[in-house]
């Protein structure tokens, strides 16, 4: 539920907010097409912060288990992506561009779903390898951190090679996904240094 709201809500009130805020009933109408990664991981946060209160867990430690399996998600997602030729990329000459023919443009294209694709299963296999090397025991929050760095800087890096998504994204100075992605990355820096000045008290 926290994935697909949040996907959903994320979409319409990031990308299309005019539209939606004066046709509400059509958020509901999911099937249509329309979900957003960054409100997929806003849903997921207030999900397991919930469950984490109601079973009076560490939200650190939840957090860092899940953060594992969501890059690897993430990869399965794009590859989706890439086969219903969504979230393209922009043109380009390099031997590896690929033809979307459902666009019918017949334009070679970054493709931009392959690349964070194959991001998203390195940040996974390196977050695995992390937490078994530590013994299932890692330090609360550090791989949560590690992951909030490591996934949005791809997707700010990436978004450098896709088409945008909505019109108004021309005039910014960064596109939308990257202008979402800045706060995630901050958050995981400030993670970092909260659990590295918590080992220095000790």
């Amino acid at each position: 539920l926290g994935v697909v709201i949040g996907a959903r809500l994320g979409h319409c009130l990031f990308y299309e907010p005019r539209y939606y805020l004066s046709h509400p009933m059509e958020i509901l109408m999911i099937w249509e097409g329309g979900l957003a990664s960054h409100g997929a991981a806003i849903g997921i946060l207030i999900a397991l912060y919930i469950f984490s209160r109601r079973h009076n867990m560490s939200y650190l430690w939840i957090m860092d288990r899940a953060v594992i399996i969501v890059a690897l998600s993430g990869a399965f997602i794009r590859t989706g992506n890439l086969m219903n030729s969504e979230i393209i990329g922009r043109a380009s000459n390099l031997p590896w561009a690929f033809i979307f023919s459902r666009l019918g443009d017949n334009i070679p294209r970054h493709p931009t779903q392959i690349y964070e694709a194959l991001s998203y299963l390195i940040i996974f296999i390196s977050l695995l390898l992390y937490y078994y090397k530590k013994q299932g025991k890692p330090r609360d929050g550090i791989i949560f951190g590690i992951f909030l760095i490591a996934l949005f800087t791809m997707r700010f890096i990436i978004e450098y090679f896709k088409e945008v998504q909505v019109d108004f994204e021309n005039k910014l100075p960064l596109d939308l996904g990257q202008l979402l992605s800045i706060p995630f990355i901050a958050s995981g820096i400030i993670i970092l240094i909260i659990v590295g000045r918590k080992k220095e008290i000790r």
